[in-house]
C-alpha cells in the first residue's frame, strides 16, 4: 500500500486535530503565540496585573514611581519552525518515530497560525542548515512543509548532531522578532544552551523536545545489535543482564539532567512530546503551560521591591528582570 499523500495527512489531522483543538482552545490561540511588538507607543504608571517584564527601570529610577512601556501590538505574527532531521529523529521503539511526531506537531501549529492570517517559515537540518523556508502564509505553503519534512533524508557517518549550528544560523537568519520553536531531541554535542539562551533573548523561543521512552529505560530483549543513527558505529549488548540495563538508566538520566538544566539556562518553555503522546493533550498542555506563564508575569500587584515604602535604586538598568 503507497504512503499517504502530504495533502491526505494534513486533511486527517485538520479533522481529528485542529477541529478539536479549535472547540477546546476556544479561538484563545493568540494569547499562547503572542509576543510584544516592538514600536514603543506611550510610557505609563504600573498598575495592578501589569506585566512586570515591560518596567522602564530608567524612567522608574528617575521619578521614585514605577513606570512600564506600552508597545504597538503586531497585527501579523511571525511564527518559525528550527527543526532537528538529524538521524536520531528517526528512532521509534512502536510504531511512531520522533520523525513523525515532529512532522504531526509543526503540521497542526502552523495550519492553526496560518489559518488566522499568520506566517510561518522553517529551517530544516541533518548535519548542517539544508533548506529555509521564507516565512509565508496559506495552505499550501504548509503542504510544502510537509512535504519538505518527508523528503528529508538524514545524513550517516557524520560526526553526530551539532545542534548549536542550527541554533546559530536561526539567529543569524530570523532578523524580525518571531515566536520560534525549536523541535528536536537534543540528543547533540554541548553547546546548544548558550546558542539558545542567545536565540530567546531576540525572540520568543520555545523548545519541543521529542523523545521515545525506550530511551529512557530499556526494555529486557536479551542480546541484541544497537546502532548509532547518525555515527552508523554498532554495539552489541545484552539488555538481559540487569546491571548493564541499571548503567543505561543512569547515563539517561544523567542526560535528562543536564537538557532540562539546559532548557532553565537559556530560559525558554519547554513541550515535551513522546512518541506514545497524543497530539491534542500535548498542545492542550502547551496552552495551560502559556497561560499559567501570563498569569505569573501578570502577578497579583507590585513585587516587595517596587511597593511604595521601597526606596529607588538611580543605577536601576533599562530592561532588567526583576
Amino acid at each position: 500500500m503507497s504512503a499517504p499523500s502530504t495533502d491526505a495527512i494534513l486533511r486527517r489531522l485538520e479533522w481529528t486535530v485542529i477541529r478539536r483543538l479549535d472547540g477546546l482552545l476556544q479561538g484563545d490561540y493568540r494569547t499562547l503565540f503572542r509576543g510584544a511588538g516592538i514600536d514603543l507607543a506611550d510610557l505609563r504608571e504600573y498598575q495592578l496585573h501589569d506585566d512586570v517584564r515591560h518596567i522602564d527601570w530608567n524612567v522608574t529610577a528617575r521619578l521614585q514611581s514605577p513606570y512600564v512601556r506600552e508597545f504597538t501590538e503586531d497585527r501579523e505574527l511571525n511564527a518559525w519552525f528550527v527543526l532537528d532531521l538529524s538521524g536520531s529523529v528517526d528512532f521509534g521503539s512502536q510504531s511512531r518515530t520522533k520523525r513523525l511526531v515532529s512532522a504531526e506537531f509543526v503540521a497542526v501549529l502552523a495550519r492553526v497560525l496560518t489559518r488566522h492570517g499568520n506566517r510561518v517559515g522553517a529551517m530544516l537540518y541533518g548535519d548542517q542548515v539544508d533548506a529555509v523556508l521564507p516565512a509565508r502564509g496559506g495552505r499550501l505553503h504548509v503542504l510544502n512543509l510537509l512535504q519538505r519534512m518527508r523528503d528529508f533524508t538524514a545524513p550517516t557517518g557524520g560526526s553526530g548532531t551539532q545542534l548549536h549550528r542550527l541554533l546559530e544560523a536561526a539567529h543569524r537568519m530570523i532578523p524580525r522578532r518571531s515566536v520560534i520553536f525549536v523541535v528536536s531531541d537534543f540528543i547533540s554535542a554541548p553547546g546548544w544552551q548558550d546558542a539558545l539562551a542567545r536565540l530567546s533573548q531576540r525572540h520568543e523561543a520555545l523548545a519541543v523536545r521529542l523523545y521515545d521512552a525506550a530511551e529512557l529505560e530499556l526494555p529486557d530483549l536479551g542480546l541484541v545489535t544497537i546502532q548509532d543513527a547518525e555515527t552508523g558505529e554498532q554495539m552489541f549488548v545484552d539488555t538481559h543482564d540487569p546491571g548493564f540495563r541499571e548503567r543505561f538508566v543512569k547515563v539517561a538520566e544523567e542526560h535528562e539532567q543536564r537538557m532540562r538544566d539546559g532548557f532553565v539556562k537559556a530560559g525558554v518553555d519547554t513541550l515535551e512530546l513522546a512518541t506514545d503522546d497524543d497530539l491534542v493533550d500535548a498542545v492542550l498542555r502547551f496552552a495551560e503551560m502559556r497561560r499559567q506563564r501570563s498569569r505569573l508575569a501578570a502577578g497579583g500587584g507590585l513585587p516587595a521591591h517596587l511597593a511604595p515604602r521601597a526606596s529607588w535604586n538611580a543605577t536601576a538598568t533599562s530592561g532588567g528582570r526583576p
